[in-house]
């Protein structure tokens, strides 16, 4: 006795055969084992997410890495600048703020105190108007204090520390004025107390500038702060 299968004859092999000669659509025999691309899809989904890795569709693109890291310098140009002379340190214009580089300058032996603090600040101010090595421009580094200023001492009456430029402090950008004082308070063209006195061709009047962290922060913004000095 033959049993009826529930929902109508089981399509065999042979008879699926002779439907596609009838419908002329070759007959493909199933091959074990093969993936349906369409279910490979969310497998793999679920493998990624099995490892901590959050899919994306979307594809991402976070640009070149950084070739040089701003405001740093390689130890080799730092030691060959200050490989000859007197070491010092300059502030240059990095990034909106002030940084220091090692530099060196060369001051006679057995010069007196009162003419080193002069040759030490001129040639501090050469070397804030020089142009930056090749490896400093490419860390991002700059210089707004122009060539050509010079500086002498007192004039008749000042403090025995005054330093006096040939270009005027109120006529300096508020980031030259706020290099010159913050490189000259870290040498010895400085005072005791690291305040620097300041003033343009005598008899200009002369002032005592201080270099702060809000100006080595932002010297675009932030004036040196100063006061009067008496008597001049």
């Amino acid at each position: 006795m033959t049993t009826a299968h529930p929902t109508g004859p089981r399509a065999t092999p042979s008879s699926r055969a002779a439907d596609s000669t009838r419908t002329g659509r070759p007959f493909r025999r199933p091959r074990p084992g093969r993936v349906r691309p369409w279910l490979a899809v969310p497998l793999l989904a679920v493998l990624v997410s099995g490892c901590g890795i959050r899919s994306t569709q979307v594809p991402t693109d976070f640009g070149p890495a950084p070739s040089r890291v701003p405001c740093a310098l390689s130890g080799p140009d730092i030691s060959t600048q200050s490989s000859h002379g007197v070491p010092v340190q300059v502030f240059l214009l990095c990034s909106a703020q002030l940084v220091t580089v090692d530099r060196s300058v060369r001051i006679a032996d057995g010069t007196a105190e009162a003419a080193r603090r002069i040759l030490v600040a001129q040639a501090l101010l050469d070397e804030l108007a020089e142009a930056p090595s090749t490896p400093e421009e490419q860390a991002g580094y700059t210089t707004d204090v122009r060539g050509g200023m010079t500086v002498s001492g007192p004039h008749d009456g000042d403090p025995e520390d005054t330093l006096r430029l040939s270009t005027s402090p109120e006529d300096l950008t508020s980031t030259s004025l706020a290099q010159i004082v913050c490189t000259f308070s870290d040498s010895a063209a400085a005072r005791d107390d690291g305040s620097v006195v300041l003033g343009g061709p005598a008899p200009a009047p002369l002032r005592s500038y201080e270099c702060t962290p809000e100006v080595r922060a932002a010297p675009g913004d932030e004036s040196p702060a100063s006061t009067a000095v008496r008597g001049s």
